[in-house]
């Protein structure tokens, strides 16, 4: 917490510790914490001041992410740099990304996330941060129950040709048969189609538990799948002139009824203005609990390069 009462990440820098700097200087520290008891009560900390190099990366993220798992069935566009290590995304700079949890769509998600600066940007280029609890209760009472029955996504993957991405991509695989089994466990409906695409579609609760603190938080990403959220204006375009439920991923709510503008833009607009954004510095490193918190992305000018893995 800061001094007004309103959450924001805790910054954790060298000399306010007793740490060195360096990969080092930062593993030495977290060698000497309770680092689970910290995040749960913190919900996000940014190691500020380390200047950690990314070929130091690897001994950080051993004491961050006890177990590192692959961006499988991620929707966002990055390339793997790593052992299960990501680009953070490679969506135009000059877009806001709309406040979200990893994965919160998905059969299983990531417990936490740690996010690299190997290049800072020339400006701007935050990643706000938004408490999932205060972003469920800033919306209206109207919205919220509205999405107690929770929702429904689908996915139209293509096959190596298409728009959005591809199943090969979202799933890390070429075969066919890997992601069969990989869907049957999720509880998600989906078949094969014409030139080798994919359709999948999933029913999601809108909010969920935490497993340690009991907060109940927004957990859903239903305005960065909905068209009238969108903020490019390509995307904006094919919305008009596609059936929405052959756009590359779209969303319901759970009984398949559709879901007003209004309330997605609400979602968005709400999380943004309740964010803390984090600005960034090489060799900063951020971890968060991908359930307690909610992430985005400012717009930047310049070569801004941050990395994520994830752990389970």
């Amino acid at each position: 917490m800061n001094g007004t009462g309103l959450w924001a990440p805790l910054e954790i820098r060298p000399g306010d510790v007793g740490a060195g700097s360096g990969a080092g200087g930062l593993a030495a520290y977290l060698d000497s914490v309770d680092l689970e008891a910290l995040l749960v009560r913190e919900k996000a900390l940014v190691f500020r001041g380390f200047q950690v190099p990314q070929d130091g990366l690897d001994a950080v993220l051993e004491r961050l992410l006890p177990h590192r798992i692959a961006y499988v069935h991620g929707n966002s566009p990055r390339t793997k740099v790593g052992s299960n290590l990501y680009t953070s995304t490679e969506y135009p700079a000059a877009y806001t990304i709309s406040m979200h949890n990893e994965l919160s769509y998905a059969h299983a998600w990531p417990a936490r996330l740690v996010f690299y600066c190997a290049v800072a940007p020339a400006s701007r280029g935050a990643t706000p941060l938004v408490d999932g609890r205060l972003w469920l209760e800033s919306l209206d009472d109207e919205v919220r129950e509205a999405f107690a029955g929770g929702v429904c996504y689908t996915q139209n993957l293509h096959g190596g040709s298409g728009l959005g991405k591809s199943w090969q991509d979202t799933f890390e695989t070429r075969d066919r048969d890997e992601v069969d089994a990989f869907l049957a466990g999720t509880g998600a409906r989906w078949s094969w189609g014409p030139e080798d695409g994919l359709r999948v579609s999933q029913v999601r609760p809108s909010t969920a538990r935490h497993p340690v603190t009991g907060d109940e938080v927004w957990f859903n990403q239903c305005d960065q799948w909905h068209p009238a959220a969108l903020g490019d204006e390509t995307a904006k375009a094919l919305a008009q002139i596609m059936p929405v439920d052959e756009l590359p991923q779209s969303v319901t709510f759970a009984d398949g009824s559709p879901i007003p503008d209004a309330y997605v833009l609400q979602v968005r607009d709400r999380g943004l203005e309740h964010a803390r954004d984090v600005d960034w510095h090489e060799g900063d490193v951020l971890l968060v609990d991908n359930m307690l918190v909610a992430h985005g992305r400012r717009p930047f000018t310049g070569p801004r390069r941050i990395l994520v893995s994830m752990s389970d």
